[in-house]
């Protein structure tokens, strides 16, 4: 694993398009029993090298229930986004994730992360990936579906402060999901 981890992070694979440089994030050890599947590191994360290590991580880790060093061990929670690099920003908010990264090293790592029970698939671009035709019609349906996909996959949407409205939205989210996910966390 640690082997492993040292390739990712040495990864150049994408490095031309990416406007800050190559800076792969990504944790986890053999007994991580928590894989959160993310969209790719922010300016924020970028520049600090820690994951989730943001507004959005915050929200994230408030909805878990789970303290910053909780979070961060390895050995409890793994961290692997669909694209490990800052993709820079576009017109409205951050590029998508470079498309090189989850075929390239996604299958090595869930290989070597041997301990893994649960799998949070946040934003769309993991959950169209892994949940491939299971995915429904958009995230809102994917997530208000989340049922359909466990014990293996939670699905949830990116907990971005731009989120916000789509939380108001679907107040169902905050009364349904986020207990079920709490408790399943817990239970880990």
């Amino acid at each position: 694993m640690d082997k492993l981890l040292q390739e990712i992070r040495s990864c150049t694979i994408c490095a031309e398009f990416l406007p800050e440089g190559p800076n792969p994030i990504v944790a986890g050890t053999e007994q991580s029993s928590l894989l959160i599947i993310g969209q790719a590191p922010g300016r924020r994360v970028h520049e600090s090298g820690i994951p989730w290590n943001d507004p959005s991580g915050d929200q994230l880790r408030d909805w878990l229930d789970m303290d910053k060093r909780t979070f961060y061990d390895a050995n409890q929670v793994a961290l692997m986004p669909m694209g490990f690099c800052y993709p820079g920003t576009g017109k409205s908010g951050d590029l998508p994730p470079r498309p090189e990264c989850a075929p390239n090293w996604h299958l090595k790592l869930l290989e070597a992360l041997k301990g893994v029970k649960l799998t949070l698939l946040v934003g769309q671009y993991a959950q169209k990936y892994y949940l491939q035709n299971r995915f429904k019609t958009n995230l809102t349906e994917t997530v208000r579906s989340y049922l359909d996909f466990t014990p293996k996959f939670l699905p949830l949407p990116h907990p971005s402060p731009r989120n916000r409205i789509w939380m108001k939205r679907n107040e169902w989210f905050g009364k349904e999901v986020l207990p079920y996910l709490k408790e399943k966390v817990k239970q880990l």
